[in-house]
């Protein structure tokens, strides 16, 4: 590896959006992994992981400084999404009988809660013990057409098994739908290092929800069992994403959510870099896992001041089912008043022998 990693300057991070100063966090473990959190979006910064030779490199696609973050074409790096992740048709769903109206940034589609989502906001914070971060934010009713107050915590551990765990909570006045994850981009040859095509990918399961012409889910969940998106045995990104099939040109690439029946227990995703030996795990006890190879990176400049291309990096990003307000096939999840919005993301840092 050429490029020497290390975490952004804090200073570069103070400042003030809106009326609230924003800052980074930096955590590290026993074991010397290093992660950096900013609350401007509840990001993930940087996490800088051993190598296969003990070197330190950053896995996380972004910024050395918050300018770099309002600059950027791509809005999403490593921030936490909501309300809603993903796509909603139309820019609409119902619930109990009255129709709310969201933006549509993405077509006709309501993408990541809209061009305002969690994403564009300077999150209150705490800082537990130097081992936790917990991010909150509370959303007003009728924000970006959303219906009720919504209460939301996100909290960042960084524990000496080299796992960055990620618990999303909420909490609300109304029925109303919340679908949070993280957009972390992450290329496990280092950030700014080429592209991820090299990396082999594991996703345990052979159910993929199948997408029209606009991303939306056309009404079919299908067996992807030998087809270029069974991942069940562990490939290499280059030798799918090329392929000739209708589902891959629609996104221009994988950008799809596979059906998750996996406990939190066991590994519902991985992706390996024999360049840096650096495996990358996923555990969650969201229903969905969601694979993006970074099909529309484009050239905004990034921490190591190399610029992130077309699959520069990938996501697994944890979530409810895509557009599920507008799916009557789909297991709807509605947050009832009382009720408290509780999922996890874990993210597992290891070398392959």
């Amino acid at each position: 590896m050429s490029t020497s990693y290390i975490l952004p300057e804090v200073e570069k991070f103070e400042g003030n959006l809106n009326g609230k100063n924003t800052h980074l966090f930096t955590l590290k473990n026993r074991a010397g992994m290093q992660i950096a959190l900013t609350d401007y979006g509840a990001r993930l910064v940087s996490a800088l992981v051993p190598d296969k030779n003990g070197n330190l490199i950053d896995v996380v696609l972004g910024f050395d400084s918050i300018e770099g973050y309002l600059k950027a074409k791509e809005l999403y790096h490593g921030a936490t999404i909501g309300r809603f992740a993903n796509r909603i048709a139309n820019g609409k769903f119902v619930i109990d009988g009255q129709e709310y109206t969201l933006p549509q940034n993405n077509g006709t589609n309501c993408l990541h809660g809209g061009p305002e989502g969690f994403h564009t906001k300077v999150w209150d914070r705490q800082v537990s013990f130097r081992k936790k971060v917990t991010f909150y934010y509370v959303s007003p009713d009728g924000e970006a057409g959303f219906p009720g107050e919504a209460k939301i915590s996100v909290t960042y551990e960084l524990t000496d098994d080299n796992e960055i765990i990620i618990n999303f909570r909420a909490t609300a006045e109304k029925r109303t739908i919340i679908n949070l994850t993280n957009h972390a981009y992450f290329n496990l040859n280092g950030e700014g290092n080429g592209d991820i095509l090299n990396h082999l990918v594991q996703i345990n399961s052979n159910l993929l929800i199948e997408i029209n012409e606009n991303q939306l889910p056309s009404g079919h969940l299908k067996d992807v069992t030998g087809t270029v998106f069974d991942f069940t045995q562990e490939a290499k990104i280059a030798d799918r994403i090329g392929a000739e099939d209708n589902q891959l040109h629609i996104a221009k690439g994988f950008d799809h959510s596979y059906i998750n029946e996996n406990a939190y227990s066991q590994v519902a995703a991985s992706a390996y870099s024999p360049e840096s030996g650096i495996t990358l795990e996923l555990y969650t006890d969201y229903p969905t896992v969601h694979l993006y190879s970074g099909n529309y990176l484009s050239d905004d400049l990034g921490k190591s001041g190399k610029k992130y291309l077309e699959n520069g990096g990938f996501c697994f990003e944890a979530q409810h089912h895509l557009d599920h307000p507008n799916q009557s096939a789909f297991p709807q999840f509605i947050l009832e008043p009382g009720k408290e919005y509780n999922f996890n993301m874990k993210y597992k840092f290891c070398i392959r022998k």
